[in-house]
C-alpha cells in the first residue's frame, strides 16, 4: 500500500494539484488501489520532468547579516515611539507593542498632513531661506544707515551744541559717519554671534 495523493504531495514538496496533473499526464503511476508508491513515483517524476522547467525546491536563505540591522532599527524605532508616548518598552518588543507604535506613528503622520493642508505647517527649508534672506537685508540696511544719516545728525548736533554753549560748533559729517559705522558694525557682529536653539 502506498501514500495518498496529498501525503505524496507533502513528501514531494508540491501541491496535491501538481500531483493530480502529473497522474493525468501519465508522468506519475498510480497503484491499483489509487495510492502512490513514492519510490516509483519519484523515479518517474524525475524522468518525465524537464529540468529547465523544474522549480528549485531550495529557496535561497535570506542574508541575516543584511536583515539584522534593519530589524534592530525597526525595534529601536518602536521603543522610541513608545517612550515618547510614555508607554513601557521592555527588552523584547511584542507584536502588540509594535502594532501600537505603528498606529501612533500613523496618527502623527495623519495629523501632520492635516496641519499641512490647513496651512499650519511650513516647509522648513523655505522658512530657513526666507529668514536668512530677511536677516541679510536687515544687516545691509543697518550697514548703509550711517552713510545716509551722518550728515543730518552732524548738522543737528552742531546746531544744538551751538545753542547750548552760545557759539557755533562744527561737527564733521565724515567723522560722525565713521563713528556710527564702527558702532553699528560692532552691534551687527554681536547679533551675528547669537545662535538660536531649535526645539
Amino acid at each position: 500500500m502506498g501514500l495518498s495523493i496529498r501525503a505524496y504531495a507533502r513528501q514531494r514538496g508540491v501541491s496535491h494539484v501538481a500531483v493530480l496533473r502529473a497522474i493525468k499526464q501519465g508522468r506519475v503511476p498510480q497503484e491499483p488501489d489509487g495510492t502512490i508508491n513514492p519510490a516509483k513515483a519519484d523515479a518517474s517524476w524525475e524522468r518525465s520532468t524537464d529540468p529547465t522547467r523544474a522549480k528549485s525546491k531550495a529557496k535561497p536563505k535570506p542574508d541575516t547579516a543584511k536583515l539584522k540591522p534593519v530589524a534592530e532599527a525597526a525595534v529601536g524605532s518602536v521603543r522610541e515611539t513608545l517612550k515618547e508616548q510614555g508607554l513601557p518598552a521592555g527588552g523584547n518588543v511584542t507584536f502588540v507593542q509594535a502594532r501600537t507604535a505603528h498606529e501612533i506613528a500613523k496618527a502623527h503622520l495623519t495629523r501632520l498632513k492635516l496641519q499641512e493642508r490647513r496651512g499650519e505647517l511650513v516647509d522648513r527649508a523655505r522658512a530657513t531661506a526666507l529668514v536668512f534672506r530677511l536677516a541679510r537685508e536687515e544687516r545691509d540696511a543697518w550697514a548703509n544707515w550711517p552713510a545716509r544719516i551722518a550728515a543730518l545728525m552732524a548738522s543737528e548736533l552742531s546746531a544744538s551744541c551751538g545753542d547750548m554753549i552760545g557759539q557755533p560748533v562744527e561737527i564733521g559729517a565724515h567723522r560722525m559717519q565713521k563713528l556710527l559705522e564702527t558702532h553699528v558694525r560692532g552691534h551687527l557682529a554681536e547679533l551675528a554671534a547669537i545662535r538660536p536653539e531649535f526645539r
